[in-house]
């Protein structure tokens, strides 16, 4: 007799199969986005991946989806790394995206046309937003990285031209994932301190992918909000960015920035370019070997897919926090319409309602309500209730009805 499955054991058996293929792991799917959603407040991407002849699912969760640099959009074509799984309770098979690009065209150079023209529409590079720069500030702001060439060019060119101007460095990274969160952070925490009277953000050449931490929103609307002048100082005189862009002044290189921001400078001291060529060369070697021993702990075991069962339970989550708005959405709607069934009943009930329609109620001498013609007798008053105002009347007669 063959054997009797339950949902549940085949959907692990599907879902097993599918882990121990290695194509399907971490291999590349290329396709046409449709039924995009950005599911708030987890920030988890929903969408199906088509093409002329089939569709399927994809989710990428939000630590993964802050580092696509582009929005997606239904319509675009798109190449999208990541491995095919089953999604246990609905027992549908997905792609769980770890990687996303469009197809034909960079991503990087599409999301710094999507974001420019986003924040032109916002009016972030408008002329008349822009501060004057101080024609002679007391102490400049520095946001770059304490051991690239920026901070050499900028301190070079300021001390030659002003031995006594101060400064101040807000230490940031200027590349990879973590540059966006501390330029933005560093140029907050000038403001916040309010002991400059201009910020230089910037640093040295490089490639797009380098200077990519001047092409995002994060650094641009901290750029924006702050206070304080901004001159912006990145890369190379070619070199363009969204940063440029948003600061109150452009410069085409970080010595430029100096230039401009102060009126004299002096020379770098030889013993602290030694320092800083040490501290960079320390920090490099320490940094290599973190991340050597940080690959081989990712080839290891379990430690290779640790989040697994977590991705299954955050989409558990956002389909419970659908289905529990669109159960109290419908909750209400019902309570709203049994309450105005209720309130047209009470409305017939009521005796104002009775005497709109041509009734009155009649009150003897004592306040009471009569009922029968026995209940008063000829000559006495009695009080007529009308639906609007009340009549004072004598008993002239009385009948007495037969059953």
């Amino acid at each position: 007799m063959p054997k009797i499955w339950t949902v549940a054991e085949l959907t692990r058996e599907i879902g097993q199969t599918l882990n121990d293929n290695p194509d399907f792991v971490n291999c590349w799917v290329s396709g046409e986005i449709s039924n995009y959603k950005n599911h708030r407040p987890s920030g988890h991407w929903y969408f199906t991946l088509k093409d002329e002849q089939s569709s399927m699912k994809g989710v990428m969760f939000r630590s993964r989806a802050e580092r696509v640099r582009f929005t997606p959009q239904d319509g675009m074509k798109v190449l999208v790394r990541g491995s095919i799984r089953i999604y246990e309770r609905d027992g549908t098979i997905q792609l769980y995206a770890e990687e996303m690009q469009p197809s034909g065209v960079g991503a990087l150079y599409l999301a710094f046309e999507q974001l420019k023209e986003r924040l032109g529409q916002e009016g972030l590079f408008a002329p008349e937003r822009k501060k004057a720069i101080p024609r002679y500030p007391r102490r400049i702001g520095i946001v770059t990285s304490p051991t690239g060439a920026a901070i050499k060019d900028i301190l070079k060119v300021m001390f030659r031209r002003n031995p006594q101007i101060s400064w101040i460095l807000a230490p940031a990274a200027v590349q990879g994932e973590l540059a966006p969160k501390e330029v933005a952070q560093a140029i907050a925490r000038l403001n916040r301190h309010s002991q400059v009277d201009v910020i230089i953000v910037g640093r040295g050449g490089g490639s797009l992918e380098e200077l990519w931490a001047f092409n995002t929103e994060e650094v641009a609307r901290a750029i924006a909000a702050s206070g304080i002048p901004v001159i912006s100082a990145v890369g190379h005189e070619t070199d363009v960015t969204i940063a440029d862009m948003v600061a109150d002044l452009r410069a085409p290189t970080p010595s430029a920035a100096a230039e401009l921001a102060v009126p004299v400078w002096r020379e770098l001291k030889s013993d602290l370019e030694q320092l800083e060529a040490r501290l960079h060369s320390t920090m490099s070697s320490q940094l290599q070997r973190k991340r050597q021993r940080l690959d081989s702990l990712k080839t290891i075991g379990p430690l290779s897919n640790p989040f697994w069962r977590i991705d299954q339970n955050r989409q558990r989550l956002d389909s419970l926090s659908e289905r529990v708005e669109q159960g109290m959405t419908r909750f209400v709607s019902d309570k709203n319409g049994i309450l105005k069934l209720l309130t047209a009943k009470l409305d017939l009930l009521s005796p104002l309602a009775i005497l709109g329609r041509g009734y009155s109620l009649t009150y003897g001498p004592k306040g009471n309500v009569l009922r029968k013609s026995d209940d008063i007798n000829v000559g006495q008053q009695v009080q007529v209730r009308l639906q609007q105002g009340v009549l004072t009347c004598a008993v002239l007669a009385k009948s007495v009805d037969s059953d």
